[in-house]
C-alpha cells in the first residue's frame, strides 16, 4: 500500500473568521485544531501565528505557545512553521527567527523574487487583490535564507509559485545549502502570477524538480482543492488540506474544521488505494528524524 503524506495548513496569514468562523486564529483554537487534525490523519501540520486581533504576526513568542500546546497534547506530528506572511508585510528578517529560536521540523521557504497578485472583476471593472508582493530582493538573499535554515538544521518546505522558481531552485542546490530529498511545496491556483491548477501544469513543474524529490500541492480555492488531489496521488505526490487554503468543504458548504478537510482528503486516499503516511512514516520518507532539533 504506497503512502501518502497530508499536511493540514491550518490558518495562513489572510483569510479571518469572517471568511470561515471555524477558522483558527488564538493559540489555543489553532492547537485544538491541530490536535484534531493530526487525530484525522494529517502528519505535518503547516503553522502561522496570529496576534490578539487575529492578524498575522511574526511573534515568536506566539509559535512557541502553539508548539509546545500541541506538544503537551501528545501529538507527534511533523511542525513545519511558517516563514511566510510577506503577502502580510512581515519584513523578512522577523518572519525567519523561528527557524534558530524554535528549530522545528520544517518551515517554509518561498525561493523566488515575488508576485504579482490579483484579478480582474468584470462586474466593477476594476482590479482586486492588484499588488506585488516581495519575497527575496537578490540570489544572495536567497542563499544567506538557506543557509540560516542548513546551520540549524532545519528542513525547507521549498515554495513553488510559477515555473522560474524551479532555477532558483537548482542554482541553490548546486551552492550545496539543501538537505535530500527536497521538500517541494507546488502551489497553485492563486489569482495572479502563478501556476494555474491544472494537471498539464503540474507535469510540467513536476518535470523539472530534482531527482528523488519529495513534493506536494497546495491547490487554492475551492474549486481547486479537492478536484487536483486525485491527480497530484496518481502521480506520486503528497497532498495538502486545510483552512489556510479553502474554507468549504463541498461547494456551498463551509468546512467546520481543519480535521473536516483532513477527514475527506484521507477518505479520497484510501478510495485512490493510498493510505495517509503517519508522523514516523513522514519522518522516513523526508528522511527527518525525530527529536533532533530539540
Amino acid at each position: 500500500m504506497s503512502k501518502t503524506i497530508v499536511t493540514c495548513a491550518l490558518t495562513g496569514a489572510q483569510q479571518g473568521k469572517d471568511a470561515n468562523p471555524a477558522l483558527p486564529e488564538q493559540p489555543s483554537e489553532i492547537i485544538q485544531q491541530g490536535i484534531d487534525a493530526w487525530r484525522a490523519g494529517a502528519s505535518i501540520l503547516h503553522i502561522h501565528a496570529r496576534d490578539s486581533g487575529g492578524k498575522a504576526s511574526s511573534d515568536v513568542a506566539v509559535f512557541r505557545e502553539i508548539v509546545e500546546g500541541l506538544r503537551e497534547g501528545g501529538c507527534d506530528a511533523l511542525l513545519n512553521l511558517t516563514t511566510g506572511g510577506a503577502v502580510a508585510g512581515l519584513p523578512l528578517d522577523e518572519r525567519i527567527k523561528v527557524v534558530p529560536e524554535l528549530k522545528p521540523d520544517i518551515a517554509s521557504f518561498s525561493v523566488g523574487g515575488g508576485s504579482l497578485l490579483g484579478r480582474y472583476d468584470v462586474k466593477s471593472e476594476s482590479w482586486k487583490g492588484d499588488r506585488f508582493v516581495s519575497l527575496f530582493s537578490s540570489h544572495a538573499e536567497l542563499e544567506r535564507v538557506a543557509r540560516i535554515f542548513q546551520d540549524n538544521g532545519v528542513r525547507p518546505e521549498l515554495e513553488v509559485y510559477h515555473s522560474g522558481m524551479l532555477n532558483n531552485i537548482a542554482d541553490l542546490m548546486e551552492r550545496g545549502v539543501f538537505e535530500e530529498p527536497l521538500l517541494v511545496n507546488i502551489v497553485m491556483g492563486i489569482p495572479g502570477e502563478t501556476s494555474r491548477a491544472t494537471v498539464k501544469n503540474l507535469l510540467f513543474m513536476t518535470e523539472g524538480l530534482p531527482a528523488g524529490s519529495q513534493w506536494l500541492v497546495s491547490a487554492i480555492g475551492a474549486r481547486n482543492h479537492f478536484r487536483m488531489l486525485g491527480a497530484v496521488v496518481a502521480m506520486g505526490g503528497h497532498v495538502r488540506v486545510g483552512l489556510e487554503d479553502n474554507v468549504y468543504l463541498q461547494r456551498g458548504k463551509l468546512a467546520a474544521s481543519n480535521a473536516e478537510l483532513v477527514e475527506k482528503a484521507v477518505r479520497v486516499l484510501r478510495d485512490l488505494g493510498s493510505e495517509p503516511a503517519t508522523p514516523s512514516e513522514s519522518r522516513e520518507i523526508l528522511n527527518i528524524r525525530a527529536g533532533e532539533n530539540r
